[in-house]
Parts: structure tokens; sequence; C-alpha cells
């Protein structure tokens, strides 16, 4: 649309213009024509509606909206449109006042359509991937994307952010989603493509329309949990009514994809026609089965529109009853072998119920057929017909085969289950070494408590059970009873035995042979016919209870002795004294002293804990033989087991001492001080090297020869063996010492801790060696040095040199560290550096004397010069 410019000359000033009537008039009613152009085309853009019922129809709608009205703006912004709206207002015409009223309409409107131009720009690519996008993949990938940009333009847009927009825009884009299945999904050809590709199509039609609902709710959630914009209450019936049912044709329709293709072409295959015997038939049957899906293909009604929602309804249904001769497979196919069983069912009742259920299912759908004369009437159903007749009568067969060849085996097989004894046993491990591993069973054979719950299941099927099944089905509840009173005794009796170390079974050997011999009738002569059963059980029980009391004291008895055992094995046999007071520290005797003098009282109380060990084990022999000797034959193995556990305690007791004092020697802790001192000419420690080592070594010996006091007991008892005359001065106590100091264990931490001390010594002699800087201190003879320094007769300077040399020497040792502690010694430097000082001060003594007695000669010798001189003048 064009605006036709005034033919009259404008040129001149606008006051000017405004003042000429016949300007004035004419540009009246040039205002006049625009006015009426601008109203018709407003009024044509505002009438027009979206060409199409798509979204991009209404993105075309606004664009031609706003290149119409984008081309009136401009027009209206020229220099002369301008120049006459200014001259009509100057002139106050009152055709100014409607033409801006007309123009202030055209730039609301126009405002409107480039923002709306502009935000629905941002949808037009997701819009043509929906509406031209090649398969559904597209749709399905472009719907979440499409959705946020959406909430973007309801966010940011001022049209687009209310419900009178957004919702038919909405309504558009689910059009076009529905539009898209609908093309794809063909009734008419979809029973026709392939099968695998037709249930792939269905299942991404249905996905598609699935998506477009849950990324719309997905984006209200996010729009109400932001807590900012304003929320979607758009009418949900306008967006999702026409998708949903679609969605639920859908799923119909995969539905029988997978039960036309999936079930059937496979339940009608070689497998039916091997067991019914009439290919023939299966091959009709077959062909029969293609007209199930003829009524979809020849519909007369939209299956998509909800108008035809109740006809879509009566389709499904009739397929449904068709269809449900699909059992066919489950019965001959796939479980006639092992077919599933309800819990609790026996096998053969079980798969006799399994096999009624089924024909009771095919049997109401024969019903039902029967119920529509015109489906068994035709070809189809007189052959459905025929093949329920031959699966009934199969059927009929499979149960009475599988009851007959259950009584027939019940029979023969249940009076030898009855003969079985109450009780087996296996062994758990090979070879027998202790009665421990010998483990009882009840016997109750599992195939007789099959037979029992079978009778039960073959009585309510209607089928006569053996007279001797029913007895025994009647006496379950008795067999429960024995079979649990048996088991929780033998449990009883099996943790009992599980508590008993290897000692300790041969120790009760007797007693476990006494509790045997009760057991023997069980596993020997009573069965599940005999009457003592009852009886049985409770001589078990009391035996048991009787030899579980026996264990439980034998059990104290030994807890006690392995807390004497226990509480030697945790002694600290090396005690360190504490320090004095701050840095003082004790010299090394004193301290090897504090140990040897604790270690003697700990002594004392380990050798009394270990005495009352024998009288325990006197208290076991009283239990277990009626005996108190301490040597009874009986508990030979036990006494050796004890003495054996005693050697192992004792050898972990000073391994673990010896690796305790060896991580003392170590650790950067100092325990005991030793001193450096000058012995000239040599700096040496006190005591040295050699006597801390010999000092550590008896340590140690100490220490191993504790196990001294342990006295071994005689062979076969609990009784500690006597000295032994070996010579007539010589007296031999056999104890644990000779067996636990051969131990390589021991033996090597005693070197280990002999060799880190020895290295430690080492060390601290290096390092008090350093002060041999200063041996001219006390290598050089005084006298000596002094006499030809006199003879010399040196100049001062050369005197000052000297004395200002062990004036620094003097003052240096005074800066020395005094104490040195390298892993549990601690090095006293202090006298060292007190003697190296005094030697310091001596050399300055001499000197000075020296250098006074020279001074002084050199005054005498000037006095007599002086003299001289003054007699000779």
């Amino acid at each position: 649309t064009k605006l036709e410019m005034p033919t009259i000359n404008l040129d001149g000033e606008v006051t000017v213009l405004a003042t000429v009537p016949e300007v004035v008039e004419a540009l009246e009613s040039c205002a006049m024509t625009w006015q009426k152009l601008i109203s018709t085309a407003l009024e044509e853009q505002l009438k027009k509606v979206p060409q199409g019922n798509g979204p991009l129809a209404e993105v075309d709608l606004w664009r031609e909206r706003n290149s119409t009205l984008s081309a009136l703006t401009e027009q209206i912004k020229l220099p002369e449109v301008q120049k006459v709206l200014e001259i009509l207002q100057e002139a106050e015409s009152e055709h100014s006042g409607d033409l801006q009223i007309v123009l202030s309409d055209l730039r609301k409107h126009h405002v409107e359509a480039l923002d709306n131009v502009k935000f629905l720009s941002t949808l037009e690519r997701h819009l043509k991937n929906l509406t031209y996008g090649t398969g559904f993949n597209v749709v399905l990938d472009t719907i979440p994307s499409l959705m946020n940009a959406l909430r973007m333009v309801w966010l940011i847009s001022r049209h687009y952010n209310k419900d009178e927009r957004m919702v038919p825009l909405m309504e558009r884009i689910a059009w076009e989603i529905s539009t898209r299945v609908y093309k794809v999904v063909d009734l008419h050809t979809l029973f026709k493509e392939d099968r695998a590709a037709a249930k792939k199509k269905i299942a991404e039609a249905k996905s598609t329309l699935e998506e477009w609902k849950k990324c719309y709710f997905v984006v209200r959630a996010q729009i109400e949990a932001s807590g900012r914009e304003q929320h979607w209450e758009f009418d949900q019936k306008c967006l999702f009514e026409k998708t949903d049912y679609m969605t639920s044709v859908c799923q119909d329709l995969y539905a029988i994809l997978q039960v036309v293709i999936e079930e059937f072409y496979n339940i009608f295959g070689p497998e039916l026609k091997a067991v019914t015997g009439d290919p023939k038939r299966v091959d009709d049957l077959l062909r029969g089965v293609n007209g199930l899906i003829s009524p979809m293909e020849e519909l007369t009604f939209d299956p998509f529109s909800i108008k035809s929602a109740h006809d879509w309804k009566l389709i499904m249904e009739e397929f449904r009853e068709e269809v449900s001769v699909k059992n066919v497979k489950q019965i001959f196919v796939q479980n006639l072998k092992d077919p599933p069983l309800y819990k609790n069912h026996p096998p053969v009742a079980g798969a006799i119920y399994w096999s009624r259920s089924l024909f009771y299912r095919i049997k109401h759908t024969i019903i039902r057929f029967q119920e529509v004369e015109e489906l068994l009437a035709g070809e189809r159903g007189k052959e459905v017909k025929q093949i329920y007749l031959q699966v009934a009568k199969r059927m009929k067969e499979y149960e009475d085969q599988k009851y007959n060849q259950w009584r027939d085996g019940t029979e023969q097989m249940l009076p030898l289950l009855l003969k079985n004894t109450l009780l087996t046993s296996s062994v758990t491990e090979e070879p027998v070494t202790t009665k421990k591993n010998v483990r009882f069973i009840v016997n109750f054979s599992p195939i007789l408590q099959e037979i029992i719950i079978e009778t039960k299941y073959m009585e309510q099927l209607g089928f006569p059970v053996p007279e001797i099944a029913r007895y025994v089905a009647l006496q379950e509840e008795k067999y429960l009873r024995y079979t649990n009173r048996l088991k929780n005794m033998l449990d009883h009796y099996h943790k009992l035995m599980g508590t008993l170390n290897e000692a300790e079974t041969k120790l009760l050997d007797d007693h476990i042979q006494e509790l045997w011999r009760v057991f023997k009738s069980g596993h020997r002569r009573l069965n599940w016919n005999s009457l003592g059963i009852g009886d049985f059980i409770v001589r078990c029980m009391r035996a048991i209870r009787k030899f579980e009391s026996l264990v439980h004291q034998i059990h104290n008895h030994s807890e006690d002795i392995s807390n004497k055992l226990l509480f030697i094995e945790s002694t600290n046999l090396f005690k360190f004294p504490l320090s004095k007071n701050g840095d003082e520290l004790p010299e090394a005797k004193e301290f090897f002293e504090y140990v040897k003098c604790e270690r003697a009282k700990d002594v004392a109380h380990m050798v009394r804990k270990y005495s009352a060990i024998p009288q325990l084990l006197i208290k076991v022999e009283g239990r277990v033989a009626n005996t108190n000797s301490g040597k009874s034959p009986k508990l030979t193995s036990y006494y050796a087991y004890w003495e054996n556990r005693i050697y192992q305690v004792l050898t972990q007791l000073i391994v673990k001492n010896l690796q305790a004092f060896n991580a003392a020697v170590l650790a950067n802790v100092p325990l005991f001080q030793t001193e450096a001192i000058l012995s000239v000419p040599e700096i040496i420690l006190q005591p040295n090297a050699s006597e801390i080592d010999k000092m550590t070594v008896q340590c140690i010996r100490d220490c191993v020869e504790v196990t001294k006091h342990f006295v071994r007991w005689m062979h076969g008892t609990c009784l500690e063996c006597p000295p032994q005359h070996v010579d007539e001065d010589e007296v031999m106590t056999f104890s644990f010492y000779s067996d636990v100091s051969q131990n390589p264990l021991i033996i090597e931490q005693a070197v280990l801790i002999t060799q880190n001390v020895h290295k430690l010594m080492a060390s601290l002699s290096k390092y008090s060696n350093q002060w041999k800087r200063y041996h001219l201190l006390w290598k050089l003879d005084k006298g000596t040095v002094m006499e030809r320094l006199a003879a010399e007769k040196p100049a001062c300077i050369t005197f000052d040199e000297e004395l200002q040399f062990y004036m620094k020497v003097a003052q240096e040792v005074t800066q020395q560290p005094l104490i040195k502690d390298e892993q549990f010694i601690r090095l006293q430097l202090s006298p060292l550096a007190y003697t190296v000082q005094e030697n310091a001060k001596g050399w300055v003594i001499s000197l000075g004397k020296l250098l006074n007695e020279s001074a002084r000669e050199e005054l005498f010798s000037l006095q007599e010069e002086i003299q001289v001189g003054i007699f000779s003048l």
C-alpha cells in the first residue's frame, strides 16, 4: 500500500504555509485519504487468520503483517509526510487529530507484529523440524528444545506471555505432531509392511506423542520451581486430549502386532504341527490368523478420531477374544516337559494343576466363541474348535500318564523309605582325625516328604491314592514333629562339638563315645515305622545336656588357665626408670640395675600364676577321669596341649619384649646418659662403648633367662620335674629355657639389639671425637713450649696473638652444645667441655707468666743500660 503525496508546492516555512488556506485545504484532503488507506490496511491485517492448522502458518501470518505495517510505517517517516503533518498541526486542522489516532494504532500494531516476528523466529527452526523432519527421531529430538524455546518466549515476549496467545500456538504444535503420526501410521498398509519395521514405527509414533506431553510438564514444573516466572495454567484438554487418545490407539496397534507377529506365527509353527499330527490343519489355521487383522485394514472410520473411540473399542474387544488361543503355545511347546508350578505345589500334582488351569482358560475362550454364533460358524471357527479338541484330548492323556507313573512309583518306594533309620552320619573331612569331623543327619528322605504332599493334592484333584500313601499323609504332623525335634537335637550337639578344639575332643573321647552309644539305636535300629522315636529323642537330649555341663566346666577351667597365660605373655620385662628431674637421666649402670630389679618383681608374679595352672588341670582331671593325681593317662594329650601353649606364650613373651626393647633403642627418646671425658691423650666415653655393650648383652640374657623360672612338667603329667643331681655339686632343673633360647626369632632379635647398640656407641664416639680439634691444648707440653718461646724472646705482639687464640678457644667451648641425644642414649659433654676450657685457661696463665718474666728481664736490662750510661757521663 502506497501513500499518495500532495501535488501542491510545499516549499517554505511550516508556520507560513499553515496560514495559506489553499495549502491547508489540499493537505486536509490528502490526510483524509491517508487515514482511510491506513485504516483499511489495518482492518485487513487484523481480520487475517493463519492459512493452515500448523504452527508455521501462525509464523507466516505475523511475518506478512509485519511486512505490510513496516512498509506503511516507513512511508510515514518520509520528510514530505512529516511536513504535511506538521503543517496540519500548526494550522490546528481537525483532520490532524483523526490522522494521529490512526497513526498511533499503526505504530502499536507494528510494534506488536515486529516483536512477535522476532520471538517466533526463535521457534521457526524447531517448527520446521517438527513439520518437515525426515522421521520420528527428528521430531523426538526437537520437542524438548522446542518446549524450552517456548518457555523463553513466554518469559521475555510482551505479547506471547498470555494464555490467549500461547495456548493457540501450542494447540497448533499438538496438531502438527498428531498429523505427523496420522500420515505415517496408515492401517491400510501397516500390517503388510515388514513386521519389525511396523512395530518400530508404532513404537516411535507412541513415543513422539508421549514426549509432547512429558516435555510440557517438565518445563511447567521448572517454571513453577523457579518462583519468578508466571505459571503455565493452560487448558490441558485443548493441548493433550487428541494426542492422549492417539497414544492409546498406538498402544493397541502395538499389542496387535505383538500378538499376531510375535506369538501366533510362533505358535502355529513346526512344533505344533508335530504335536497335533495334522500339519495341513495348522497351515489352514495360520492362514486364518491373517484374517484376524483384516478388520483393521478395512476400517470405515478414522481410528485416530476421538469421535470414533466407541467403534475402535468394539474392534479391539473382538480382536482380543479371537487371539486368546495363544495359550496353545504355552501348553504344547514351551512348558510341556518342565511346567511352571504354583508355589508349594509338588512336581506331579503341580503339573496336573497347571494343565487343568490352561484347559479351563481355553475352554472359557471356546465358550465365548460359541456365544457369538458367527465366530464358530465359518471355516476359521471350525478349525479353531478342532485344534481345541485335539489339545483337550492331549491334556487328558498327559494327566493320566502323570498320575499312573506317580501311583506306581509311590507303591513301590514308600515301604522302602519308611524303613530308613532315623539318623545317618557323614564325615566332613577325610581322613577322620577326630570325632569332631563326624556329623549326624536326620534321615527323613525329601522323597518321603514329597510323597506326602503329592498324596494330599492328588486327593484334592479327585484321584484315588494308595492306602499306604494316605496313611503316611495322615501321619504328616507326627513326622514333622519328630524331624524338627531330631534336627534341633543334632544342631545342639553339633554346635557343642564345634566349641571343642582338638585337644578337648581327645580329652573327652570316652564321654563322646558314651554319647554316641545313645545315638546308636537311631542310626542302627529305629526307623520311621518304629514306636519308640519319642523316647529315643528324650534319651539323646538328656545325654547331650549331661555332656554340655561337662564341656562348660572344662571351658571354665580352660578360660582361667588362658587368663593366667595372657597375664604372663603381656608382662613388660623392660620397665624403664623415669628421669629424676627434667634433663637429668640415670647413669647406664643405674638404668640397667633398675630394669633388672623391676623384672625380678614381675617374674615372681608370673611364676605364681604359672604354679597355679596344674591345680586347674587336676580339677579337669577330677571331672573327666574321677582322679586328682595330675598324671592321669586319659589326660596325657591334654597336659601336652597346655605345655605346648605355655611354650608358645613364653616364646611370645620373650620375642615381644625384645622387639619392644629394640624399638626403645631406636626411638629418639633418651633413657640413660653417658659422659664424654678427656683421658689424655684420648677423648673417651664413661662408661665406654665396651661396657655399655656388655650391660646390654647381659640385660638381653637376663630377659631370656626369665624362662628358667618356668619348670617343665614330667612326661605325661602336669607335675613339675624335681631338680636332677648331675654331679655331686651340680643340680639341673628342667625348664623352658633350653627350648625358648634356641628359637631363631629370639636369637635374631638379640643379635639385632646388640648390633644397634654397637652402631649407636660408635656414632657417639665419632661425635665426641670432633673435640679432638682442640688436641694441641693437651698434646703439647707447656713447659717445653714455654722454654722454647722464652729462648726465642718474641715480641709482645706474638704474645698477644697467642693469648687471643687461647682465650678464643676458651670462649668457643662455652658455645658448643653440651648434650647430644641420639636414639636411647644421652651423651653429656659438660665434663669434656670443662676440661678443654681449663686447658685453654692454663695456656693463658702460662703465657702470662712468661710474658711477665720477659718484661721484667727487659726492664732490668734497660735499667742496667741507663745506669751504665749515667756512669759513663
